[in-house]
């Protein structure tokens, strides 16, 4: 156990993780140099595709005597809780910074999670190979943040390779190893990861913390008292390779056999089922912060779309969903996500690997309810549950606490949109000589409103951003219906602040009618809120030229079929029924811009 070092890369996005990570496979000699590739440890198409990481990785690597546990992190805020997870299984964290960029807003985030654990941290500065780096200024960003760091920071390029083996030395020399844990004849691990396979059933990641496990032990789930054998075990090289057993300190992978994925989570204990020991504090439950209700556009996919989801949930514990229906939609599911990221990763992966064909309807936040009257609180976190009045109620919602590093230049833009996305700056700090530091508080809602976009375009892409979730406040907020052939649409309700409401009520009928294809009756399109309609538009009728085929003749010919097809739509517009195609549904909750269609 003196011989294995188990640790962490920490940053903020786009600092070099994973290409850092390559290069600790490629010196360690743990991948072949004809099999490297670049993002090695980025299985999942979207996160090469993309260039970012998503899900944590972990890998198993040999340095002279030592056994090297590395487990690779996403950088992304809305990932967040992969690094709390993958920081619970290791002892040292690196804290990685980009020689061109310096500490940004992320950086604070991570290595915040890794001081609350008392992790040992190795700080580096990365890509030194470019001509724009400055190690000496970064340097001195970082001693800020990490007291004492100065001469101890390290200089690496995960491109070239320069540093990685110094780095490596520095790890060994300086990670502690992992605690001997509890002698005797039992064993205990932490749960901190999954995967599916429809032949072998759960595949649990876990931390080993005492004893050690043998292939054909019978271990139990200290949450569900599901008991199973171990099938297999092993480590990450960087794909799974068995192994005789898995000692205190170590992290592998069990095959237990388990076929019904609800019996396992992550932050469980395993341990022996003969003589099991107490189990340890697991991982706090993620809260969602965005909820979005996903549809299957074919009824009959309902059933498959439930399995995605449950598959999914296995190797991403964050999300969370419960079913529901829609009168026009039909069956679908109230899905909770980490952020608009996670959202969209979730919604690609269901359409690439399940070949689903969804709705997604306009994310929201949660809302808290308090009855005056009553005093009873209420959870709402769908808009069409949303009381159309509230007058006798306390809302609340959400705020999150922003941290944003931005060039001092462009700061007037940044103040002007904060102003506008209703945000509140607590402090602001001058944190190098061009740089400074805003400390905002402003609600989710505003947040999800495009905040990310909009900070990224007032500010030329110069500006980094991090957020965390704070206390509910009181809300200004009523609900915005959409009204088609005077039924409401509940796919199309949302919250909204009272301030903005006839903005978004205007924009959100002239879009429609932009968007829906003509009917053979009119069709009246309104947004309705604070009991009134606050916008309307009309899509005329499609007519059909019933009198095209005559020629010449009486006039009176073409009056008497042109009144019959009057009378016909006069029927129709009291029986007929408005159909929506689900691309408008689509394009209406993506909220795509126009020309991008």
């Amino acid at each position: 156990m003196a011989k294995i070092r188990n640790f962490s890369i920490i940053a903020h996005i786009d600092h070099g993780k994973s290409t850092l990570a390559d290069r600790l496979l490629e010196v360690t000699k743990t991948v072949e140099s004809r099999k490297m590739r670049e993002q090695l440890l980025d299985s999942m198409d979207l996160e090469r595709e993309r260039g970012i990481t998503i899900k944590m990785q972990p890998v198993r690597m040999n340095y002279g005597d030592y056994v090297l546990n590395l487990i690779d992190t996403p950088g992304h805020i809305d990932f967040s809780y992969e690094v709390s997870r993958a920081l619970k299984a290791v002892e040292g964290a690196i804290l990685l910074v980009d020689a061109t960029q310096g500490v940004q807003a992320q950086t604070f985030t991570v290595l915040n999670m890794a001081n609350e654990l008392g992790l040992k941290i190795i700080p580096v500065i990365n890509k030194i190979d470019l001509p724009s780096a400055d190690p000496v200024k970064v340097r001195a960003e970082i001693d800020k943040l990490v007291p004492g760091a100065g001469e101890r920071t390290i200089l690496v390029s995960g491109k070239t390779g320069e540093g990685v083996s110094e780095l490596l030395e520095t790890i060994v020399a300086e990670v502690p190893p992992p605690h001997p844990g509890e002698a005797g004849k039992s064993n205990r691990s932490l749960v901190f990861d999954f995967e599916y396979s429809n032949h072998r059933g759960v595949i649990v990641y876990i931390r080993v913390l005492d004893g050690r496990i043998k292939k054909g032990d019978e271990l139990e789930f200290a949450a569900s008292g599901q008991k199973f054998v171990v099938q297999e075990l092993g480590v990450f090289k960087p794909g799974k390779t068995p192994a005789q057993e898995l000692v205190a300190g170590e992290i592998g992978y069990l095959v237990t056999g388990i076929k019904n994925p609800e019996n396992a989570t992550v932050g469980d204990t395993i341990t022996l089922a003969a003589t099991p020991l107490p189990s340890v504090p697991g991982y706090r439950e993620p809260a969602p912060v965005v909820w979005a209700s996903v549809y299957p556009v074919a009824a009959d996919d309902f059933v498959l779309l439930r399995q995605a989801l449950f598959r999914l949930k296995l190797s991403d514990s964050s999300l969370s969903f419960e079913e529901e229906s829609s009168g026009i939609l039909g069956h679908g599911f109230r899905v909770g996500f980490l952020g608009m990221l996670h959202l969209e990763i979730i919604t690609e992966r269901l359409r690439r690997e399940y070949n689903l064909d969804l709705v997604i309807a306009s994310p929201t936040t949660s809302y808290e309810l308090v009855n005056q009257q009553t005093n009873q609180l209420e959870l709402v976190y769908s808009p069409h549950r949303f009381p159309a009045e509230t007058k006798d109620y306390l809302v609340r919602e959400r705020w999150v606490k922003v941290k944003i590093i931005v060039p001092a230049t462009e700061l007037s833009g940044l103040v002007k949109l904060c102003h506008e996305h209703e945000a509140i700056i607590v402090d602001t700090t001058s944190w190098s000589e061009t740089r400074t530091a805003l400390d905002l508080e402003m609600p989710l809602r505003e947040l999800m409103r495009n905040f990310f976009d909009s900070v990224k375009s007032v500010t030329s892409g110069l500006a980094s951003l991090s957020y965390e979730l704070a206390d509910f406040r009181p809300a200004d907020v009523v609900k915005l219906e959409i009204l088609v052939a005077g039924e409401v649409v509940p796919a199309f309700t949302r919250i909204t602040s009272r301030r903005r409401v006839e903005q978004e009520a205007r924009q959100m009928v002239a879009r429609l009618k932009e968007l829906m294809p003509r009917q053979l009756i009119v069709v009246k399109l309104q947004a309705q809120a604070l009991s009134r309609i606050i916008a309307s538009e009309t899509l005329s009728a499609l007519r059909k030229d019933v009198t095209g085929y005559l020629y010449g003749g009486d006039v009176t010919r073409k009056k008497k079929l042109l009144e019959k097809q009057k009378k016909g739509k006069k029927k129709m517009q009291k029986l007929g029924k408005v159909n929506i195609p689900s691309e408008v549904f689509l394009k209406m909750m993506t909220q795509e811009k126009r020309g991008k269609e």
